[in-house]
């Protein structure tokens, strides 16, 4: 099973990150170990300082598939839920400066968390235009919606697959907006699709 995060896929994202926009989809992957699931609690790793929350829809995918048109993309996944894409800001401002790859920063052990479950696709109105938001201690951090992502979900699927075979149960994280922050010890993550409560887990 891979993990295939899409990176800079909403404008003012790329913006508070100084990033450019892209032209064409952004991805890299995280192992299987990087996934925290049931609201388990997400230990702060020692080896950083500076922890961040991106908050990103999830798509699963549910059939066999490589060099897939966009057009028939949508055959491919039926389920939609949410999840973190923790980064270590401060290996990653690193690894930058020194030219490396920087998986450390993003891949690491639990850096996944993911909603225990899944909304099926046919239960949302519209595949693209799908309200997402992340609460911290109670407040809105994130606000976003599919319709604002540079690239369309069915777009990610036919891009990724020219390079990778894509199987059942791979899950793709779509990208996040803006308004990405750090998180400490005691805080707690509550994340939403629409008003449905997709995951609520503490920072230990």
């Amino acid at each position: 099973m891979k993990i295939i995060c899409i990176g800079r896929n909403y404008i003012d994202h790329a913006k508070e990150l100084n990033n450019p926009v892209p032209s064409e989809p952004v991805f890299f992957l995280k192992p299987d170990t990087a996934l925290l699931r049931n609201n388990a609690p997400f230990f702060y790793p020692a080896f950083s300082k500076d922890v961040h929350y991106e908050v990103e829809l999830v798509i699963k995918i549910s059939k066999v598939g490589r060099s897939i048109g966009e057009k028939f993309a949508s055959r491919y996944y039926s389920e939609v839920g949410l999840g973190i894409d923790f980064t270590a800001r401060d290996l990653q401002q690193r690894c930058k400066e020194r030219g490396l790859p920087w998986e450390m920063a993003k891949a690491f052990d639990f850096s996944a968390p993911l909603s225990s479950a899944f909304l099926p696709i046919d239960n949302i109105e519209s595949v693209s235009s799908i309200p997402f938001s992340l609460l911290k201690n109670g407040e809105v951090v994130q606000q976003g919606n599919s319709s604002e992502m540079i690239f369309s979900v069915d777009r990610i699927i036919s891009y990724v697959s020219q390079f990778f075979t894509l199987k059942i149960g791979d899950l793709i994280y779509t990208g996040t907006p803006a308004g990405v922050g750090p998180v400490q010890i005691n805080d707690r993550l509550q994340g939403y699709i629409g008003d449905t409560l997709m995951f609520d887990f503490e920072v230990k």
